[in-house]
């Protein structure tokens, strides 16, 4: 099966990308957008100077519990940035969403409770909200995280969205907030 479309199967229609706009930054900036596949995997990430971004994260449910997740987290760690990603809060009719959160956990992840991002899906026009996990080497400020989520909003997520979606999604002042007392998704996990 090809990369995509394990991709477009796993996620969810608001959260995918289209094919085109992968392709498009693969080929256009293949100095900052990657893609790790292998038959049981598809790991697409941004890496920037100061921070890696996973865009999307896909084990196979075939191949869950053979460390293959750790493997690849562990292979961005040892680039000695922070690593940021966008994350479903639990949705307890899809069991996965938990597993997810007890897998970023596990490798210590926390979540950045002062950030909000919520962006209207160009597929469905509905309001998607995510929550942000990141893990730093330096223990680096949520502001630092803020800084790099709006940097790949604005690098990658609305990369020729005109373009590939005939519209162009929220401007990221829209997206992104600063928000206080925020409940710590990971903190009952």
């Amino acid at each position: 099966m090809h990369w995509y479309e394990k991709l477009n199967q796993y996620f969810p229609v608001e959260e995918m990308k289209s094919k085109e706009h992968m392709e498009s930054l693969l080929r256009e900036h293949p100095e900052i957008y990657h893609k790790d596949e292998g038959p049981k995997h598809v790991l697409m990430y941004v890496e920037l100077e100061d921070f890696v971004f996973i865009d999307y994260l896909f084990v196979s449910k075939a191949s869950r519990g053979e460390g293959l997740g750790h493997k690849l987290i562990d292979k961005l760690k040892r680039k000695g940035k922070p690593i940021i990603l966008e994350v479903e809060p639990i949705d307890y009719e899809d069991s996965d969403s938990e597993k997810r959160l007890k897998f970023y956990k596990r490798e210590g992840f926390e979540h950045a409770t002062s950030i909000g991002y919520s962006r209207r899906s160009l597929a469905t026009n509905e309001l998607n909200a995510l929550e942000i996990l990141y893990w730093s080497p330096t223990n680096e400020s949520e502001q630092k995280i803020f800084e790099a989520m709006k940097k790949t909003y604005m690098m990658i997520h609305t990369y020729k969205d005109k373009e590939f979606y005939g519209r162009s999604y929220q401007p990221v002042e829209e997206v992104l907030t600063k928000r206080d007392n925020h409940d710590d998704l990971l903190e009952d996990i």
